[in-house]
């Protein structure tokens, strides 16, 4: 007789530090190693607000060199990495902190993987197996998030624009996750109003699409529903009051909590989205926002199984629509974004019908679909873009 419980593997990430007075923590942890000098990736943006300032004086009195590194756009690409491992090797650097969102993380971790390895990049790539040849140590990396939405300092992923497909690359490894997450909120009390709607609602993404998502890891779900709670309660508020201090270190646990589930899959919103930014050098938060309405529409006319028909019940009684019945939750989650600020419409950013072909090939090729709640086609995707317009 066949058991009905096979072997599963769960995996869950690093040490996290979260609250007002995390970074004094970081700054004990740096000192115990005897780190002397640390690359600090960042943005140039990050660098004007004065953050990057700020981080280094409540790191001082260290024997550990702070060198910093801003060479990061929103969406990076390959050459970034390059200049990193250079920066990186010039000077004779022991350890990486990464400070700002995805794009500083992402980063970072390439920046981890090629100081310890051969070039090129590209053999690396999740999609051509490339995990199998990460196999040297790699020196220390310590996130500190200036946003709260995509999670990534607890991802064991990084997200780099390839020349050679110009398409979003995903490179995986368990050994890419960070050492400590630092989740400060005061860092984040500076963030402009549609930064942090738009990284929010990356937030709620990855909650949503990782409960959502095929297979089974009911640890990964659990937090995944929490997450969503959170974001419901506290992303309103902090819209409201950039200054809501509480607002903001729960928003922090929700974008950590968002990216601790969806080791567990996303869904199709990501494989959609991921073409926008790379195509148009949209905000990956904001792209989201606009395909998640349809998508769930897509979901919900669906032919479900009982099980997933479940999933979508718990998601409705989380937004308080009683239960799940076509068209409810997407409407909901639909009126929740408008709420909060944003224009939903892909017109309304210079997406046309005819950059919809395009596009749903390069979704098809994503693989984030591939745990999708249901299996989905390319006319599929080309239906919920257009759906969107």
């Amino acid at each position: 007789m066949s058991s009905t419980c096979e072997v599963q593997i769960f995996h869950f990430p690093t040490t996290i530090f979260w609250g007002e007075g995390a970074l004094d923590l970081l700054k004990k942890e740096l000192s115990q190693r005897k780190l002397q000098r640390s690359m600090l990736v960042t943005d140039p943006k990050l660098l004007e607000t004065g953050l990057v300032d700020l981080v280094k004086k409540r790191l001082n009195n260290l024997n550990n060199e702070l060198l910093i590194f801003s060479e990061c756009r929103s969406n990076p690409i390959e050459a970034e990495v390059m200049l990193g491992k250079e920066f990186y090797q010039s000077h004779q650097c022991d350890s990486i902190l990464a400070l700002g969102g995805g794009a500083a993380m992402d980063i970072a971790k390439a920046i981890k993987l090629m100081v310890s390895h051969p070039e090129p990049l590209l053999q690396y790539e999740e999609r051509t197996g490339g995990a199998k040849r990460i196999k040297n140590p790699m020196p220390p990396l310590f996130a500190i998030p200036t946003t709260a939405g995509t999670g990534s300092e607890v991802g064991r992923s990084a997200l780099i624009i390839l020349p050679e497909s110009n398409h979003k690359s995903i490179f995986f490894h368990p050994k890419l996750i960070p050492d400590i997450a630092v989740l400060e909120p005061e860092l984040t009390l500076g963030l402009p109003k549609d930064v942090t709607i738009a990284t929010g609602i990356d937030a709620l993404t990855h909650n949503l699409e990782a409960y959502l998502a095929s297979g089974f890891h009911p640890m990964a779900d659990g937090i995944a529903l929490e997450g969503i709670n959170l974001i419901l309660q506290y992303l309103p508020r902090v819209v409201e009051n950039g200054q809501d201090i509480e607002a903001r270190g729960k928003m922090l646990l929700a974008a950590t909590m968002g990216a601790t589930a969806f080791q567990k899959g996303l869904g199709m919103t990501h494989s959609l989205s991921h073409p926008l930014s790379t195509r148009f050098d949209m905000h990956h938060g904001l792209a989201n926002a606009l395909l998640l309405p349809e998508v769930l529409v897509f979901l919900e006319c669906a032919d479900l199984n009982r099980g997933n028909r479940h999933k979508l019940e718990e998601v409705s009684r989380l937004f308080q629509t009683s239960e799940f019945s076509k068209n409810r939750l997407s409407m909901t989650i639909g009126t929740f974004i408008r709420t909060l600020g944003i224009t939903l419409g892909l017109r309304a950013y210079g997406i046309e019908e005819q950059h919809l072909e395009e596009l749903s090939e390069l979704a098809f090729e994503d693989p984030c679909h591939q745990t999708n709640l249901v299996p989905v086609t390319q006319k599929d995707l080309y239906q919920v873009y257009l759906a969107a317009l």
